[in-house]
């Protein structure tokens, strides 16, 4: 489990394609400092297995599922990423409960820049709005964010000066893709609901 809390902005060194797959090098010496062979790390909130490490490097193999679900098969080699290792039992629960199981992309729409923070719009796919609501928890890129305003096709989420130096989000531009996560609770919830209404007859 993530929590959507970045403690890395790294970068894609090398994309080696593997006609089904790639498989991706990327540069994180913090997040490298302590991972082996199995271990999880969330690339742009994708949550990738490491095969080897080196160097303050990793590879990871990404599945044509993912490549599919997410924007990562839009990387390319200098590409920067947001990096987080999964937390830690004892470790501070900071942002929000994270998965790594993107449930779709969306695409940045518009930023319209304040003095000290931006708000961002982004597009989102009409079956995930559901579970996006006002003030309520969604992760973007990777990123554990407060939803602003929520639309019918859309929401908006405030950046601050650190989310806006220390992420991706701070250089994407209106047209780039990013990948999202909806508050999993929200799900659970529904197909709890549901299956409550199916068994009552409703």
């Amino acid at each position: 489990m993530f929590t959507g809390i970045v403690e890395e902005l790294g970068e894609v060194t090398a994309v080696e394609d593997l006609g089904d797959s790639s498989r991706f090098r990327l540069r994180g010496p913090v997040v490298t400092e302590d991972a082996k062979h199995g271990d999880s790390i969330a690339v742009n909130g994708v949550c990738l297995t490491v095969v080897e490490t080196g160097d303050g490097e990793f590879t990871a193999d990404v599945m044509a599922e993912t490549l599919k679900r997410s924007s990562l098969g839009a990387l390319a080699v200098g590409s920067r990423v947001n990096l987080e290792r999964p937390m830690v039992a004892d470790g501070r629960f900071g942002g929000h409960i994270v998965q790594g199981h993107v449930d779709g992309t969306g695409t940045v729409v518009e930023r319209t820049p304040s003095e000290h923070w931006e708000l961002v719009k982004v597009s989102l796919p009409a079956e995930l709005g559901r579970y996006v609501v006002e003030k309520g928890s969604i992760t973007v890129d990777g990123v554990s964010l407060t939803v602003v305003d929520a639309g019918a096709d859309h929401f908006t989420i405030s950046l601050i000066p650190t989310t806006l130096a220390l992420t991706t989000l701070g250089i994407k531009q209106p047209g780039d893709p990013v990948n999202l996560e909806v508050d999993v609770i929200a799900k659970y919830v529904e197909r709890l609901l549901g299956a409550d209404a199916k068994e009552s007859g409703e």
